[in-house]
């Protein structure tokens, strides 16, 4: 059986410095941040939503980069988990036995990189590349994200940071190209049954 990894050699002072913060901050705010790390993700899945309606009015090319927003999504957390079970890092709480404003998941649901991150990290970046207004608004939530999960005691500082750089990468390499050939992509959907998504009605 191979053995975990101990991350806490990285940057572990920090997290402890953090968790400290959380726990003397007033209720409200660990009220605020817990319930973000833990549904905050369904504001990219609205944002997602309204890309596509906004797509919609541009035309079919453009409704196809943000119909591929969902899939770059989980395609950005099929990449994670892989490297979740590649590196096998222990959850901080385990490691270094600390109570977690956040139940500490399982020993055998690993820690780096940030699956959480990870998501709102590939979200952000792919709708930047269908609405920029959309896009800085996913950013900062995306922001927000990686910090609550550290915050409520589940991830290092390095876990989150890698989770957002697993997302903007499989972002950027995957939803470019959709977008260089979405005139392309959208001429080959047209006819299909997922016209009605490509256009308004």
């Amino acid at each position: 059986m191979r053995l975990a990894y101990d991350g806490s050699a990285i940057d572990g002072p920090a997290y402890l410095k953090i968790v400290t913060l959380a726990h003397r901050a007033p209720e409200w705010v660990d009220s605020l941040v817990t319930t973000w790390s833990a549904y905050g993700l369904g504001v990219f899945a609205l944002l997602m939503f309204v890309a596509w309606w906004q797509a919609r009015r541009a035309g079919a090319p453009t409704v196809v980069t943000a119909l591929a927003v969902p899939l770059v999504t989980v395609l950005a957390y099929g990449v994670d988990s892989l490297l979740k079970l590649a590196v096998h890092e222990d959850r901080p709480c385990d490691q270094l036995h600390v109570a977690s404003l956040e139940a500490c998941p399982a020993p055998s649901d690993w820690s780096f990189p940030s699956n959480h991150a990870a998501l709102a990290s590939a979200a952000a970046f792919a709708l930047l590349l269908v609405s920029r207004r959309l896009g800085l608004i996913a950013l900062a939530a995306a922001g927000l994200m990686a910090a609550s999960r550290v915050w409520v005691g589940v991830h290092y500082p390095h876990d989150v940071l890698a989770g957002l750089l697993v997302g903007a990468l499989v972002a950027f390499l995957t939803t470019w190209p959709v977008r260089r050939r979405q005139d392309a992509i959208a001429a080959w959907l047209k006819d299909g049954p997922l016209r009605p998504l490509l256009v308004a009605a």
